[in-house]
């Protein structure tokens, strides 16, 4: 017979199904909004626990605030501009990145003044290219921009309609980008706004465009155009430094921090000679505005406002130091999906809910922790929300799962129980609900005997209200007894009382507890016949027979009746004949040697001290249905009223 499937593995396993699936799908709706906003929390943790130093090679010259106070609104005349970059270039630094756009002429004069700044860079200016995706107004490619067309292509097949194509050059002012380096700047956001991508290049018409970032890198490296090789969906070469990317040719921005992170210099100080020209040696200069009047600001998953320049400032720092976030291929991902829900499905049904919930909560917490190592310190970005979502989601059905079904349990056995065995018993069931074994099995367990001796008589010679009345105060104490002794009370028979231990619990010291339990009893009847005696009321006595054996354990009964728990056997017998004898042997408890043995065996033979009572051995008798004959003890408790 094939064992049942868990629901919780079947419902593990769709779920892996459907992550492995999106996994594999990687929609978009989900990554630019769940597991980039994941992927913002990872920089913000990364900067607590191990933040990356701050470049010393690279800042920012500010068209800020101050410069447009003192040199006037935005855009300024390009003489001005000229005299800028003039200034910067006279510290001789290594690059200047010039992260503005000058779409429109001004004056052919005013445009030649600045074009000859930008010749007199010699190679070492790049300035940012206007793109768009407007179809409409498409120009002629200008020789100039031909030049800054990266000429190495390998894979090209898997760059088909995967790269970011856009369709018109805006940049048209011949005597400003004929004598410079171009690069583009189209920064598409993800879904929520936030910039946390670099195309390193795009496609316009049947050329691959650099980015004003790469190009910029690439001079400072003491590099050109022909040193930037596109290997398709798989990242680009840039002499001895290759940069991973997506499918798509984008390379995942490592910011650094928030606004401010790089060192800015005003402009205004630079054009009045408050900023040594020195500054600038050896330095990569990005040329761009801060002012808020600009609106040339982005979002970063460190800031809701960065000037756009830090951006592009934050992309070269990336590549000059291998700064790369490197992404763990799908399949891997697919793999760890697969492993980890497909373990989790099986192992949790297979377990307890406390230990299963335990191992659902460490696999989930060292799945976060391992995520965020590799994102802090190995530069390494692992897929957040499909893992954890699959082992979240089987963990919360395991849980409910497990809680319904314990909770029914629970009742089930409590209902059960209840009336049965003490407080503290039901509660361990109900901890331990396999202690039950409601199937039905064999135990040795201890059975008792409790019966009123003359009740017959007593209660046809007394009103029916009295005997009842009597009958329950005795009940009530005997019971009493029993549940803090743990034992199990199986059923009153009219004025008898049968109990056993052993079950549904097991009780080692089973023998133990019952002897332990009638000595009490008998007690509890001797203090209710003072009581009885003074009220001047019928004074009952009972006999107590014990006994330990194997006996057959269950529900027994009608299943659609009535059921109850209750042992059945020889043993259960022979208690019930050992009660009876107490009359012939004029003792209150009667244990057979069973009883005796399983006393001595854990506790000694010095059994006499271990239950505070005397014990007799009173005869040896034949037992109907025994070969051998049964040595009879009686416990002779304290002296009781007649």
């Amino acid at each position: 017979m094939t064992k049942k499937i868990s629901p919780i593995t079947v419902a593990g396993i769709i779920f892996t199904i459907l992550f492995f699936l999106l996994t594999l799908k990687s929609p978009r709706s989900v990554d630019e909004t769940i597991e980039s906003l994941l992927v913002d929390y990872r920089f913000l943790l990364r900067n607590i626990l191990n933040s990356p130093p701050v470049p010393k090679n690279i800042l920012v010259v500010a068209i800020d605030d101050k410069s447009l106070e003192k040199y006037g609104r935005w855009p300024w005349n390009r003489s001005v501009q000229a005299g800028l970059v003039n200034r910067i270039l006279s510290g001789n630094p290594s690059v200047i990145a010039v992260d503005i756009f000058y779409s429109e002429r001004e004056t052919e004069g005013r445009d030649s003044e600045l074009g000859r700044s930008f010749k007199q860079g010699n190679e070492k200016i790049v300035i940012a290219a206007g793109f768009d995706m407007d179809t409409s107004g498409v120009k002629e490619t200008p020789d100039y921009l031909l030049d800054s067309a990266i000429l190495e292509v390998k894979n090209h097949s898997r760059l088909k309609n995967k790269t970011l194509e856009v369709y018109n050059f805006k940049s048209a002012i011949y005597e400003i980008y004929s004598n410079a380096i171009l690069g583009h700047v189209v920064s598409p956001p993800d879904m929520d706004g936030k910039l946390r991508w670099e195309h390193l290049y795009i496609q316009y018409r049947d050329d691959y465009y650099p980015s004003l970032s790469l190009m910029t890198a690439a001079i400072a490296m003491k590099k050109n155009i022909h040193d930037i090789t596109i290997h398709g969906a798989k990242g680009v070469e840039l002499g001895e430094t290759f940069i991973p990317t997506d499918l798509t040719g984008r390379m995942r921005i490592n910011y650094i921090g928030s606004e401010n992170t790089f060192r800015y210099v005003s402009a205004m100080d630079v054009l009045d000679d408050k900023i040594n020209p020195s500054v600038f040696t050896d330095k990569i200069v990005f040329l761009g505005t801060s002012a808020i009047s600009t609106y040339d600001f982005m979002v970063t998953p460190f800031s809701a406002r960065i000037p756009a320049v830090e951006k592009n400032a934050t992309v070269v720092e990336n590549i000059l130091n291998g700064r790369f976030i490197k992404s763990v291929p799908v399949s891997m991902v697919s793999i760890l999906i697969i492993v980890s829900g497909v373990f989790l499905s099986f192992l949790l049904p297979a377990v307890r809910a406390v230990f299963g919930i335990s191992v659902s909560i460490l696999m989930i917490l060292f799945f976060a922790a391992f995520n965020q190592y590799l994102f802090t310190y190995q530069n390494t970005y692992l897929n957040f929300i499909y893992p954890f979502s699959n082992l979240l989601l089987i963990s919360i059905v395991f849980a409910v799962y497990k809680y319904f079904l314990e909770e029914k349990k629970a009742k089930q056995l409590k209902k059960m129980f209840s009336s049965y065995v003490s407080p503290k018993i039901v509660a361990e069931l109900i901890d331990n609900p396999d202690m039950a074994g409601l199937g039905g099995y064999r135990r040795e367990v201890t059975v008792l005997f409790a019966d009123i001796a003359g009740f017959t008589s007593f209660s046809e010679s007394r009103e029916p209200e009295e005997v009842v009345t009597m009958l329950n105060e005795y009940f009530k104490e005997m019971t009493d007894v029993i549940f803090k002794w743990d034992g199990t009370l199986d059923k009153f028979v009219g004025d008898e009382i049968m109990a056993f231990w052993g079950a549904p619990v097991a009780q080692p010291n089973h023998a133990e507890l019952a002897v332990r339990c009638a000595i009490e009893m008998s007690e509890r009847l001797d203090k209710l016949q003072r009581r009885w005696k003074a009220e001047g009321k019928y004074i009952l006595n009972c006999g107590i027979g014990i006994n330990t054996g194997v006996v057959l354990i269950g529900n027994i009964g009608s299943v659609d009746k009535k059921m109850d728990y209750t042992v059945i056997g020889d043993h259960v017998n022979l208690g019930a004949r050992t009660e009876g004898m107490t009359r012939k042997y004029d003792t209150r408890i009667l244990i057979t040697q069973y009883t005796y043995e399983k006393i001595a065996a854990l506790n000694g033979n010095n059994i006499i001290g271990h239950i505070d009572m005397p014990v007799t051995e009173v005869d040896t008798v034949k037992v109907k249905g025994k070969k051998v004959p049964i040595k009879m003890f009686s416990v002779i408790p304290k002296p009781h009223i007649h």
